[in-house]
């Protein structure tokens, strides 16, 4: 007889982020999160101590799913972040390093939790009114009449996984590929209202990356001897398949329940296998051409429509059997090559995200501006309105001008260390007094210099340093400004070569993140169950 335990109590602690325990444990996710940011992010690679799989990342998708988290405030946060990658794909580490930075920086003011979450949500609003706004001097609109923009997204996105492990010709060459797999699932006839297609990645593992294609339709896996058989078939130009979803094979393990009633002398295995015979020769009269079975075949139905010049092919497996019946749609397959699995794995994520991030872009026809520079701009926007105009910010909240001062700062700083986290290599990070946005310089240069000797474009590529600009250190006190507003076409037009980031998925991305701070801040007591 085994041993009762009395059931503990539950664990209740009161004010947990004054814990030390909790602070540090958040700032050790802030601090693997913050590593793995940008093209120049810090691969992570993770296992546990008792064998399986290891995974070699540095996206939050693959990242959260394989990193156990056990403190609930950490698991808010976490959580949070992976509902946002499971809508958007993109933006999982925009995401988690923000609402990191905003929690930690609040945390010095001292402020009570109500005053902080009334004005954290009316800065936030601040920030989606003008992201929206044709004013905004980071959205750039995508005309789709041009392929520009919509190639320079896809590249951003590539290069920011270093994991991928692709070179800039193999990344200019996927690139591409992308771009045409989407072209692909848009229909011709597409009205106001469009219902894409779907792209299918099929694995071409341990093979060059430049061998990677795209094939309108869907690619099958059949055996070279069945090739051999099928090639030499003449078919006229109208061609029907027959599409299964349940097993061909003849066994019974699928009945369902209840009780299989057999009469005395009958073999079941016959009286199946007629069936089957039936089947096929139904087929054959309603003059099908291909039988694609996701599962298994029974091989004397296989021989009965081969010999009837039916091809039959069984196992194509569940990850194709959505587009095969959907086929009338826009269907394209994606052969997609690289050097091992685990790169391979990675690439896969990446392109995925990418077609997702096209697709957004179709309802939401704009891009943001990347490499950090969205969200310096973005600061010193908010800086200089609530300098400007505090009392329509504030309104009826109940919240002083000092208290949205100090907010605002650690609101601006969370968004601006953001951008300092694209920088691993000790390099310093500016920003300019112009437009607001991001800068770097590398590690070795020397202290005392003419910035345009040094600096080439900011960090989305967009302007160049040889402009009359001025620049200061990223986390340096300097006075607030009016950073320049609605970009000029032509200086989107004349740049060939962009960093940027899907407009819906950083949108979210931002929401989400003050939101979830909100929430951690808010929390008074955290009850465990330890039972």
């Amino acid at each position: 007889m085994s041993r009762l335990e009395a059931k503990k109590p539950s664990f209740c602690r009161s004010e947990p982020l004054t814990s030390e325990r909790v602070r540090a444990t958040l700032s050790v996710l802030k601090g693997i999160v913050t590593s793995c940011y940008g093209p120049a992010g810090r691969l992570k690679q993770l296992h546990n101590g008792l064998g399986g799989s290891v995974c070699t990342t540095s996206q939050s998708a693959a990242l959260l799913a394989n990193l156990p988290v056990t403190h609930p405030i950490l698991k808010i946060l976490t959580t949070s972040v992976q509902n946002h990658v499971s809508c958007f794909s993109d933006g999982g580490l925009f995401t988690a390093i923000l609402c990191c930075n905003l929690v930690e920086n609040v945390q010095r003011l001292g402020l009570t939790p109500t005053t902080v979450i009334k004005l954290n949500k009316q800065l936030l609003s601040l920030c989606t009114s003008y992201l929206k706004s044709e004013a905004c001097g980071c959205r750039i609109p995508v005309n789709f009449s041009s392929t520009q923009i919509l190639l320079c997204l896809v590249r951003s996105i590539l290069t920011s996984k270093p994991a991928c492990m692709l070179t800039t010709k193999e990344i200019d060459h996927i690139s591409t590929l992308i771009l045409r797999a989407f072209l692909l699932i848009i229909p011709e006839n597409a009205q106001d209202h469009i219902i894409l297609g779907k792209s299918i990645i099929v694995p071409l593992k341990r093979q060059r990356v430049i061998d990677s294609t795209v094939l309108p339709g869907i690619l099958i896996e059949i055996s070279e001897v069945q090739l051999m058989k099928i090639l030499p078939i003449k078919k006229s130009d109208s061609f029907k398949v027959a599409l299964f979803c349940v097993s061909l094979s003849g066994d019974l393990s699928d009945t369902g329940e209840g009780n299989v009633v057999v009469s005395y002398g009958v073999s079941l295995e016959n009286a199946v296998l007629d069936q089957l015979l039936n089947l096929g020769r139904q087929l054959v009269s309603d003059h099908v051409d291909l039988v694609l079975c996701q599962k298994v075949i029974h091989p004397s139905l296989k021989q009965f429509l081969r010999t009837h010049h039916v091809i039959a092919v069984d196992r194509v497996g569940v990850a194709v059997m959505e587009p095969l019946s959907k086929v009338t749609a826009t269907v394209c397959s994606l052969l997609l090559c690289n050097r091992n699995d685990t790169a391979w794995d990675e690439l896969k994520l990446t392109c995925q995200t990418a077609l997702h991030a096209l697709q957004l872009t179709i309802k939401e026809p704009c891009v943001l501006l990347g490499g950090g520079c969205t969200e310096t701009h973005l600061a010193a926007y908010i800086r200089h309105k609530t300098r400007s105009e505090p009392e329509g910010i504030l309104r009826d909240d109940g919240c002083t001008q000092t208290e949205l001062q100090l907010i605002t700062e650690a609101f601006c700083s969370a968004l601006e260390s953001l951008a300092g986290s694209l920088e691993h290599d000790g390099g310093e990070v500016l920003t300019d007094g112009k437009y607001g946005h991001f800068w770097s310089v590398q590690a070795d240069s020397p202290s005392v210099v003419n910035w345009p000797d040094v600096l080439s474009r900011c960090g989305c590529g967009l302007y160049s340093s040889q402009e009359e600009l001025s620049w200061s250190f990223l986390r340096s006190a300097r006075p607030p400004f009016v950073p320049q507003t609605c970009l000029p076409c032509e200086a989107t037009d004349s740049a060939g070569n962009l960093t940027l980031d899907c407009f819906t998925a950083k949108l979210s991305g931002l929401q989400v993140a003050v939101e979830t701070a909100n929430l951690i801040l808010d929390l008074s007591y955290v009850i465990e169950d330890k039972n």
